[in-house]
C-alpha cells in the first residue's frame, strides 16, 4: 500500500534537497507536474506555462503545418498588442525568433525564447514555489521515493531469459501494478568472474540515461544471493528472434528503416551523455508491446571523458568495427559501424560478413571485416545500399556519423526521408509491426539453460561494501513516471488537499491539532474499552 508521510517527516529533506530549478521543476516528472499546478494559481505564470506547451506542440507539428503553428505561437505570446503577450521575453529575442520561423522553421526556432522563460521561472517564481503547499507535496513524494526497496516490493513471475550473471524474470510492483523485467546478478557468480566493475558500470550508466530508445532502470535491490536490476519490460522479443524465426530471414525495408531511425535516436541519447555502447547487435535490441524498440544490455558500454578517446577489443564477432579489432583508439565510431551492420542484417537476413548459419572461425570473420567489401542483393533500395556503405566505411574518419555532426548527419540521410524525427522522439509515430499480445516471442522457458551452482566462492565484508554502492533503491525519473502513469499520483494528490498540507505545516510549527474520531471510536471510548490517548494508528499517513 502506497502512503505519503506527514510533512513533519520531510523537514530534513527540505533542507538537504538540491534547489536546482531544472531538476526539480522540469526533469523530474512529479516535480514538473506540481510546479505547473503552482503556476496555474498565478495568471502571469500560467501564461508562461501555456507558452512552453505551445512551443512543445509546434516542435512536433508535421512539416507542412509547422510554420503556421509557429505563427500562432508568435501571435498569441510574442505580439505586444495581444493580452497573452509575455513581457519577460526581450524584443530583440522575439525578432530573431520570428525571422528564423519565416526563413526555416525548425525545432530550434523558439529555443532562445524558451530559455528566457525558464530563466524567469527559475528566479522569484521558483523561490515562491518552495514556500508553497505544492513544494510540500513534492517533498512528501521524494520521501516516499527514497524508502528502501526489497524483494517484497514486487510480485515475482516466470523466467524470461538469462543474462551474464543470472536469470531474468518478470516482476510486478505491488503498489502500482506496473510490470518490469528483473535482471538478477548472482553474487557468487559476479565474484568468481571478477565482474564487480562491469556490473557497477552498467548500473551507473542505466541510472544516467533516460531515453525512450534505451531500457530504463527503475529500481535496484538485493536478496541474500543476488543483486537485482529492475528494468523496462519488453514483451515483444528481440530483433534476432524476429529476423530469423518468423518466416524468411530479414524484414521489408520500411520496417528496417523504422527500427534504424529509433536506433539512431537511442545512440544520439547515449552519445549526449558521452557513452559508447560498443555491442550493437540484434540480440540486444528489444521490442515493447507496441512495436517500438529499445537498446538493452549495457554491460560493455563505457563513458568517454570529454576530449579523450577510449580503446578495448570488446563486442561481438561480426559486429566489431575495424578500429576495435585493430586495438585502435576511438570514441563513438564503433556504434555507427554497428548500426550499419544491423541495417544490413535486417534487410538481407544475415550479417554483412558472415552468411546465415555459416560456420567460420573468428579470425576469418575479423579478416573479412578489415579487408572485404559487403555484397548487396536486390533487396536493397539505392538509399538503403547508400546508408549501409556510408556506415560500413572502414576508415572511421570518413564514416557517416563520425564527421563532426554525429547523429544529425545520419538522420539527414535520404533513407529517412519519410521519418519525422521530432514526432518519433515524442512517441507519436506508429511502428510498422505490432507484436501479437497472445504470442511469445522468445524461447520456451524449458529451453533456457539453467545456471550451474557456483562452488568455492565465499562472500565477506569487502563484498558488502560493493553491494551497498550498487543497491540504491528507486531511480527518480522512471519511478516518478510509474507513479503518474499508474494514477497513484492523481489518487493521492486528490486525497490530500491543500488545507490538509497547511494543517500539517502548522502542526510541525507547534499548533495543537486534535485528530477527528469516528462514531465507533467515541462509542467504545465511552464504554471504557479504549484509552483516551491517541493511538499509533491515528498518526499514520493517508494511504491509497
Amino acid at each position: 500500500m502506497l502512503k505519503l508521510p506527514p510533512i513533519s517527516k520531510c523537514s530534513e529533506l527540505r533542507h538537504s534537497i538540491e534547489k536546482d530549478y531544472s531538476s526539480l521543476c522540469d526533469r523530474q516528472p512529479i516535480g514538473r507536474l506540481l510546479f505547473r499546478q503552482f503556476c496555474g494559481t498565478k495568471e502571469d505564470l500560467k501564461a508562461c506555462v501555456a507558452f512552453l506547451d505551445a512551443v512543445a506542440e509546434y516542435e512536433v507539428a508535421i512539416d507542412e503545418d509547422q510554420r503556421d503553428c509557429g505563427r500562432r505561437v508568435v501571435a498569441t505570446f510574442l505580439d505586444k498588442t495581444t493580452t497573452g503577450h509575455l513581457p519577460e521575453i526581450p524584443q530583440d529575442v522575439v525578432s530573431r525568433c520570428t525571422e528564423m520561423l519565416e526563413v526555416d522553421p525548425s525545432k530550434e526556432t523558439f529555443q532562445e525564447c524558451t530559455r528566457t522563460v525558464h530563466n524567469y521561472l527559475s528566479g522569484e517564481p521558483f523561490a515562491e514555489y518552495q514556500e508553497s503547499p505544492y513544494f510540500c507535496r513534492f517533498l512528501q513524494w521524494k520521501w516516499r521515493e527514497r524508502q528502501p526497496v526489497t524483494k517484497n516490493t514486487f510480485r515475482h513471475y516466470r523466467v524470461l531469459g538469462k543474462g551474464g550473471f543470472g536469470e531474468v524474470c518478470a516482476c510486478q510492483v505491488r503498489a502500482t501494478g506496473k510490470m518490469y523485467a528483473c535482471k538478477k546478478l548472482e553474487k557468487k557468480r559476479i565474484k568468481k568472474r571478477k565482474g564487480e566493475a562491469m556490473a557497477l558500470n552498467e548500473k551507473r550508466i542505466l541510472e544516467k540515461v533516460h531515453s525512450r530508445f534505451v531500457v530504463s532502470l527503475a529500481y535496484t535491490y538485493e536478496t541474500k544471493d543476488s543483486l537485482c536490476l529492475v528494468l523496462t519490460m519488453m514483451n515483444g522479443g528481440d530483433l534476432k528472434f524476429h529476423i530469423y524465426n518468423l518466416g524468411l530471414p530479414g524484414f521489408e525495408e520500411q520496417r528496417a528503416v523504422f527500427y534504424a531511425a529509433e536506433l539512431c535516436c537511442g545512440l544520439e541519447d547515449l552519445q549526449r551523455e558521452r557513452i559508447a555502447y560498443r555491442d550493437l547487435k540484434p540480440d540486444n535490441i528489444l521490442l515493447d508491446d507496441r512495436g517500438h524498440i529499445r537498446i538493452s544490455d549495457l554491460g560493455l558500454a563505457m563513458e568517454v571523458p570529454e576530449g579523450e578517446t577510449i580503446r578495448g577489443k570488446v563486442g561481438t564477432v561480426g559486429y566489431m568495427a575495424p578500429e576495435v579489432i585493430s586495438h585502435e583508439n576511438y570514441m563513438f565510431s564503433p556504434d555507427w559501424w554497428g548500426l550499419g551492420c544491423l541495417i544490413y542484417e535486417m534487410i538481407e537476413g544475415h550479417p554483412p560478413f558472415r552468411k546465415f548459419k555459416e560456420k567460420v572461425k573468428r579470425e576469418e570473420v575479423e579478416r573479412r571485416v578489415k579487408s572485404n567489401s559487403e555484397e548487396y542483393s536486390e533487396k536493397f533500395s539505392d538509399d538503403a545500399r547508400s546508408i549501409c556503405r556510408m556506415l560500413l566505411t572502414k576508415d572511421p574518419k570518413e564514416r557517416l556519423g563520425c564527421r563532426g555532426h554525429g547523429a544529425a548527419e545520419v538522420k539527414q540521410h535520404p533513407v529517412f526521408k519519410d521519418i519525422n524525427f521530432k514526432r518519433l522522439e515524442a512517441n507519436m509515430l506508429e511502428p510498422p509491426f505490432r507484436p501479437d499480445p497472445h504470442a511469445v516471442y522468445c524461447k520456451d522457458v524449458l529451453d533456457i539453460e539453467q545456471f550451474s551452482t557456483v562452488k568455492g566462492v565465499h562472500l565477506d565484508n569487502r563484498d558488502e561494501d560493493f553491494y551497498a554502492t550498487f543497491v540504491t533503491g528507486c531511480v527518480s525519473i522512471p519511478w516518478q513516471n510509474e507513479i503518474i502513469e499508474s494514477k497513484c499520483f492523481t489518487d493521492l494528490d486528490e486525497s490530500g488537499t491543500e488545507d490538509e498540507i497547511v494543517s500539517d505545516v502548522e502542526e510541525r510549527a507547534g499548533a495543537s491539532v486534535k485528530p477527528k474520531k469516528n462514531f465507533f471510536y467515541r462509542l467504545l471510548q465511552r464504554a471504557g474499552c479504549l484509552s483516551s490517548s491517541p493511538s499509533k494508528k491515528e498518526e499514520e499517513p493517508t494511504a491509497v
